[in-house]
């Protein structure tokens, strides 16, 4: 099980480092320069760790744990890179490359005591792996500990600490989400980190336990994913949204012949006239699109005086005769009214038997669920007949309109 789930991540890491040292290319930064590094660590740590392709080294090499001793100097380089990453986000730039220097420094130091360690155990007679099952051996021991107090528990306990402080403050949605992700991450690893110490524990105390690489292999792989994508998540994740905001816009043009009508007769409800240049609005779709809502519902209601109730029968009427599904003959009752109500209001006369105010249509699904209305009213608003012979109709309708001025007296 631990070879597949090695390569598994093996696979994402290259993958992934790929990904980020293409955009570093383009885009060069200290925070995605740190990404490209712990990636490529990962990639090739995590491959040295596969068993079958650790035990060809060892052998080729002739050195005993050589292949996990690389492995592990790959896992801190990953870890100081992520740190480094998050210090130059969350720091200033001399701040940053202070406490980056230290933690290079202190890393460094560490992993040489390791290679010590790892230097001495090959004047054994026997061979001993550098893995819990031999911790009743003092280097081994020695060597774990460094890897794990330092290697896991300081990293990572600052990481999910900077990840999750930065998050609070972060205003890009996707660096903010990728940190959060991050820092769950690091907190797997810290369970890793953890297991592995109470087997150390354990062994010394005398028990004999069994499980823990397939426990370590669980966790690091569900570590490992989740930081990779945690740290890869600001680079990718926005491609995520160009499908949504594709939506929006088409929703945002599929307004206009409704909203351009309703703005014509009611200027005033118009309060940003730039965004009726393309390009203008297509960099903030979210604020276009909600202001285009925004001003048909107001001129809907502004409307309110010119909307004659026997128009609701008439548009059902010729809806039933057209044979429109249910879901679509209050849509096209809406567009029938706002149609009319437009032409009493260049007439300048109000009905005197207006539409009850409970009346206005209020769609399920929030925000969503009102542009989704609102585009099939217009849709039905251009494109109905229903509409036109609604407008044709009602020209018909026993007087029952004053002028507006009569009607406000």
């Amino acid at each position: 099980m631990d070879s597949a789930l090695y390569a598994l991540c093996a696979i994402a890491g290259w993958t992934a480092f790929g990904y980020m040292l293409r955009l570093q290319r383009r885009q060069p930064s200290h925070a995605r320069g740190a990404i490209c590094v712990a990636l490529g660590a990962f990639a090739l740590g995590i491959t040295l760790a596969i068993p079958p392709l650790a035990s060809a080294i060892d052998r080729a090499s002739g050195f005993p744990n050589l292949a996990k001793v690389l492995s592990h100097g790959c896992a801190m380089t990953i870890a100081a890179s992520a740190e480094t990453m998050l210090l130059h986000l969350a720091l200033p730039r001399a701040r940053a490359a202070a406490r980056t220097r230290l933690w290079i420094l202190v890393t460094s130091g560490a992993f040489l005591a390791m290679a010590g360690l790892f230097a001495y155990t090959l004047t054994y007679d026997t061979p001993v792996l550098l893995t819990v099952e031999y911790a009743t051996d003092p280097a081994v021991t020695a060597y774990l500990l460094i890897f794990m107090v330092l290697g896991f528990f300081a990293y990572c306990i600052d990481i999910s600490r900077l990840c999750w402080r930065f998050a609070r403050i972060c205003g890009r949605p996707w660096l903010r989400r990728g940190l959060r992700i991050t820092a769950v991450g690091a907190a797997f690893a810290l369970l890793y980190s953890t297991n592995k110490i109470v087997y150390l524990i354990a062994y010394w105390s005398g028990y004999q336990p069994t499980g823990e690489r397939e426990i370590a292999a669980v966790l690091v792989t569900i570590s490992a994913l989740l930081m990779m994508i945690g740290l890869t998540m600001p680079a990718w994740g926005p491609i995520l949204t160009i499908t949504r905001r594709w939506e929006d816009f088409r929703s945002y043009r599929r307004l206009e012949p409704l909203w351009r009508d309703l703005i014509a007769a009611l200027p005033e409800l118009e309060l940003d006239a730039g965004l009726r240049r393309p390009l203008t609005a297509v960099r903030d779709i979210d604020y276009a699109l909600t202001r285009r809502v925004a001003e048909i519902r107001d001129a809907r209601l502004a409307l309110r005086p010119y909307m004659d109730a026997r128009v609701t029968v008439l548009a059902e009427r010729f809806a039933e005769q057209a044979g429109l599904a249910a879901e679509e003959r209050p849509a096209a009752v809406e567009a029938a009214h706002l149609a009319c109500a437009l032409r009493e209001h260049r007439a300048g006369a109000a009905v005197t038997l207006p539409l009850p105010s409970d009346d206005l249509h209020r769609p399920s699904g929030g925000y969503a669920g009102e542009i989704a209305w609102l585009t099939l009213v217009s849709i039905t608003y251009t494109r109905s007949f229903v509409v036109a012979r609604t407008l044709a109709a009602s020209r018909h309708l026993p007087a029952s309109q004053s002028t507006l001025g009569d009607t406000r007296r």
